[in-house]
């Protein structure tokens, strides 16, 4: 999977940071230590994190603060993750979530 990030910058120069691997969907990803899970799979192009219960409407980032539930994931078996604030673990799973959890 191609990988979407700014590398070297006219400015910051070299960005050189570690890496781990994270699961979206079993499939493994690799990402930086500091990401935000969606920062993560957002930097390999993957923009729906969950779709709506009632019409299946995909749903990604939105305000990225982590007061709305567009955001939202099942991570680790755990429903309702807002994964525009949650840091990445090494090893942690990642699933679309299709509606919200009760």
């Amino acid at each position: 999977m191609e990988e979407f990030r700014i590398k070297e910058h006219p400015v910051l120069g070299t960005v050189n940071k570690n890496t781990l691997i994270i699961y979206f969907e079993g499939n493994p990803i690799e990402v930086w230590e500091d990401d935000t899970i969606a920062s993560g799979l957002m930097s390999h192009g993957i923009r729906v994190f969950r779709t709506t219960e009632r019409f299946h409407n995909a749903r990604g980032i939105f305000c990225a603060i982590g007061r709305c539930s567009d955001c939202m994931m099942i991570v680790d078996g755990k429903p309702n993750v807002r994964t525009c604030i949650t840091k990445v673990r090494n090893g942690m799973q990642v699933q679309i979530q299709h509606g919200l959890k009760l």
